[in-house]
């Protein structure tokens, strides 16, 4: 009955006993490409230094963001 119970929870698309949305774990992953040479792939795209990092930022493309290292 547990082990029902424990997949039960598991599957669904809130999390017990807040009420708030799950974080699926392909949206987690979605973020910046991680590179050793970054390059601008557009007109909207900006070279930004944060943190001694190189970073590139779009205005136009949000998956055009990336890191250097």
């Amino acid at each position: 009955m547990i082990g029902f119970l424990r997949s039960a929870f598991s599957t669904t698309l809130f999390r017990p006993f807040t009420g708030q949305p799950a974080v699926r774990a392909v949206e987690a992953a979605r973020g910046m490409k991680v590179r050793s040479s970054v390059k601008l792939m557009c007109d909207g795209c900006n070279f930004v230094r944060r943190r001694g990092r190189l970073f590139v930022v779009c205005k136009s493309d949000p998956k055009h963001k990336q890191r250097q290292g």
